[in-house]
């Protein structure tokens, strides 16, 4: 199972990543916090000291075309926020 799936990169997690050493990531749904604490250990080599988990429902969206409202949804995602213990950084730009 691939538990991480992307890192989330916004100008509020960029904040919390500088103020408070959080960092979020989408993750595998049924991925669990031990899981996600190790894989986020061994692929930045650092030391995680909390991880807390939210799981997102997918929003319904409906646009009108010619041929009538269409409706749908978009996918379903669980999110993790990491945090770091104090001196450890993930710097996701390292490798452009």
């Amino acid at each position: 199972m691939e538990i991480l799936i992307k890192p989330i990169v916004t100008e509020k997690m960029t904040a919390q990543s500088e103020k408070l050493n959080c960092f979020g990531f989408v993750v595998d749904r049924r991925a669990k916090k031990i899981e996600i604490k190790k894989a986020i250990e061994s692929m930045y080599n650092v030391k995680v000291a909390a991880v807390n988990t939210m799981n997102y429902q997918g929003k319904k969206k409906s646009r009108f075309t010619k041929a009538g409202a269409i409706e749908g949804r978009t996918a379903s995602f669980k999110k993790a926020i990491v945090t770091l213990v104090d001196g450890d950084k993930i710097d996701f730009y390292s490798n452009i």
